[in-house]
């Protein structure tokens, strides 16, 4: 009598069933690597085996998750998977069931990978909140019916596979009874076995998601994690809130950092008042210009080689180039409530615009009195719950999103950028009696990277593999979608330089966040440590801007701008949350940008200064100080001690602050101008 058919026969049933669904698992995790290995930076060979070899184990917890029920409740002869045919249905529906939400959950986490470079999280299920949105962008930028067509293929022939398995066990010839003894034994060493699986490791800490996370780079745990696994990793981990002890602790330096004249420590009070700039008479427009996933490495102005952005290029040329502007996380919803309020987005649980329970804030806007303030989207302003954000806060706005233009759709996100540019100079030429701030957000940078057939003259354009790769491009169509950008950019200009508004307009242009990338032109630290991620390309040019041209090297922050601009144009203002004017020379020798990543696992917050990278991990509190001009992998703290000090110390004060800051910045006495 052999091992195999010492055991039972249900087990005969399940264990083979599960080898081929392990073996399904470690196909899909091989394509995975197949087919995102080309925008991946190439991993050292022992890096590659260790990220491959977590993931197997990932991939077998959740085999044995996966066959748990069969395996414990196929002892019961009527429901056995080896029993009469009522076990047999049940656990046949029950596989089909599991191999189908394995395929559906493998294929979102596919086109997520695709699409923003990150495997799965719950933040899914905060983006399906928009139904029609996420529906419509999938359907337009997925071969949906293929891959519908695709799982329910899979399911069958698993299926199929699974109904042999049990014909085989159902038609082995009946055996002796084993002795009592053999079978507990070798029963007994399956379930340790499947334990042992299920743990994952030979330590007293099982297996966990941050195993993945072995190597600094970010590919590596991309490939090592489940995506199934991950999203039920993340779902237990969507806390929120904020820790006023902590604050309170931080209270002083971040107050000190900010140039608080006067600090009040006991309500945890950031609030400056900021005076009207004497001598101004004619209040200038302002025209806020966000420009969606705008890393500053795909801008010629920044070294790109295949110089895909000649219309920004020249108005940075002709206005005020910041070469070295951060945003504070990446996300189009987080960089809108960080412009808006000053505030970067910390929020763990889903994006700050996305919480009900912050939605109230004090925005220096408000400070632009007189003037019409005016927000431009082309899709909906529902997206995100963004609306909330900006109806709530901002007297008297005008909104104009989808049902305001009568441009057509382009795709899922809206109406295409050159329409949305049309449509707002048409609003602009309107306003004659008092100056106007508007923000015209763009979202076509985007899959599925429509050009509409109304282009205005663009022509599309070819590069080699070779040529996309080291210019930071997945591929033509990407590239052609920024260049069609700027070239809504270009057309905007070269008519709002024909409108009378123009000669008393300043512009405001930013990304609204960056991108992981790999090209040829960036500094090895900075994509080591994924802070493309948060570099873009930052540029204020017009008529009334002083001092320009010119060329700003040091470090600026999104939370900066409206307190800039506001200072900028003359207005007084309260601030009361992270921004300083980034024209106010008493900051000069601190001239820092707070930056956040993996908000939804271990976030990792960081200062980028002058000539360095700080990196805290916010639950392990591993520290991190790379020089920019390094090699992006020596860890040089040990050689600035004192310094290392101060940053972190600052770095984890304003972490802190911003937490404080979502929940309590609602003054709204804040609001008036400061006199």
């Amino acid at each position: 009598m052999t091992l195999w058919r010492t055991l039972p026969r249900h087990a005969r049933v399940v264990l083979p069933a599960a080898a081929v669904y392990l073996a399904l698992l470690a196909t899909l995790r091989v394509a995975f690597w197949a087919a995102f290995q080309g925008m991946m930076p190439r991993l050292p060979i022992h890096v590659l085996a260790k990220a491959l070899y977590i993931g197997l184990k990932f991939d077998l917890r959740l085999t044995l998750l996966i066959f748990l029920p069969p395996a414990l409740l196929g002892w019961i002869g009527p429901i056995s998977p080896a029993g009469p045919r009522l076990g047999r249905w049940i656990w046949h529906a029950y596989l089909g069931i599991a191999v189908g939400l394995t395929g559906l959950v493998y294929a979102v986490d596919f086109g997520n990978f695709a699409y923003l470079h990150a495997r799965i999280t719950a933040q899914l299920i905060d983006l399906l909140a928009d139904t029609a949105t996420a529906l419509s962008m999938v359907w337009e930028t997925y071969p949906v019916i293929w891959v519908v067509l695709g799982l329910a293929a899979a399911v069958a022939i698993y299926l199929a596979l699974y109904r042999r398995i049990v014909r085989l066990v159902a038609a082995e010839a009946p055996c002796p009874a084993p002795r009592r003894g053999r079978r507990a034994a070798l029963v007994t060493l399956v379930v340790v076995v499947w334990i042992a699986g299920i743990w994952g490791k030979l330590q007293w800490y099982p297996l966990r998601w941050s195993d993945a996370f072995f190597a600094t780079d970010p590919w590596s745990p991309a490939l090592a994690l489940n995506p199934l696994l991950q999203l039920a990793d993340t779902l237990k981990n969507r806390a929120r809130g904020f820790n006023e002890n902590a604050t309170r602790t931080h209270y002083a330096d971040v107050a000190a950092y900010l140039g608080v004249e006067h600090p009040d420590p006991a309500a945890l009070s950031f609030r400056r008042e900021v005076p009207a700039r004497a001598g101004t008479s004619r209040r200038p427009n302002v025209v806020v210009i966000l420009l969606e996933s705008f890393a500053h490495y795909k801008a010629g102005v920044f070294g790109n080689p295949l110089h895909p952005t000649p219309n920004l290029d020249a108005l940075a040329r002709e206005g005020i180039l910041f070469r070295r502007f951060y945003t504070p996380s990446f996300g189009t919803a987080r960089s809108v409530f960080t412009f808006l309020t000053g505030i970067p987005d910390v929020e763990i649980h889903e994006t700050a615009t996305r919480n009900p329970l912050i939605v109230e804030q004090h925005m220096i806007v408000n400070a632009f009195q007189g003037y019409e303030k005016l927000y431009f989207l082309g899709g909906s302003l529902n997206w995100g719950n963004i609306r909330g954000v900006l109806a709530h806060n901002i007297p008297g706005l005008r909104l104009f999103e989808e049902g305001s233009y009568t441009a057509p759709r382009a795709d899922g996100w809206g109406i295409s950028d050159l329409s949305l540019f049309e449509a707002a100079n048409g609003v602009f030429r309107q306003i004659k009696d008092r100056p106007f701030f508007a923000v015209i957000q763009t979202s076509g940078h985007h899959r599925p990277y429509t050009i509409p057939a109304d282009n205005r003259g663009f022509v599309l354009a070819q590069a080699t593999p070779e040529q996309l790769k080291a210019a930071g491009f997945e591929g033509v169509d990407e590239y052609n979608s920024l260049r069609f950008m700027d070239h809504a950019l270009g057309v905007f200009l070269a008519e709002a330089r024909r409108e009378a508004y123009f000669e008393n307009t300043i512009f405001v242009l930013f990304g609204d966040h960056g991108l992981l990338g790999s090209s040829s032109n960036l500094p090895r630290a900075e994509d080591l440590l994924s802070v493309t991620n948060f570099h873009v390309p930052f540029v204020i040019v017009g008529p009334p801007v002083p001092g320009a041209p010119r060329v700003i090297d040091t470090v600026a922050s999104e939370v900066d701008v409206l307190p800039t601009i506001a200072s900028m144009v003359g207005v007084g203002y309260v601030n009361t949350t992270l921004g300083r004017d980034l024209f106010d020379p008493r900051f000069d020798a601190t001239r820092y940008a707070f930056t956040i990543a993996d908000h939804y696992r271990e976030p990792k917050v960081g200062l980028v200064t002058a000539d360095a990278y700080l990196q805290i991990g916010t639950a392990n509190g591993q520290v991190r100080f790379v020089e920019r001009d390094g090699d992006g992998t020596t860890d040089v703290a040990a050689r600035n001690p004192t310094r290392v000090r101060d940053l972190t110390t600052l770095c984890r004060g304003l972490f802190e602050a911003s937490r404080w800051l979502m929940y309590h910045n609602a003054d709204r006495a804040a609001a008036r101008p400061a006199r």
